[in-house]
């Protein structure tokens, strides 16, 4: 399943960033944040909880930009 969240990023690298950190999540199959539209597109994995999953991409990429933001 994919679904698009709006996000807060600051610049292109952060973009870049957040999108290592979303791949490298379990329970994500595929992730593509642009920083232009301030877009996050993520795949889940079959059978994983997108609630529980988003929430730890939102951590994960905190570590990496603290400042950005994911609209759950």
């Amino acid at each position: 399943m994919k679904k698009t969240y709006e996000i807060e990023v600051d610049c292109a690298n952060c973009a870049n960033l957040m999108e290592d950190a979303t791949k490298k999540t379990d329970g994500i199959a595929d992730a593509v944040v642009n920083f232009m539209t301030q877009k996050m597109t993520v795949e889940f994995a079959e059978g994983a909880d997108e609630k529980k999953v988003m929430k730890q991409v939102l951590k994960n990429c905190k570590k990496v930009e603290d400042d950005c933001e994911i609209f759950l």
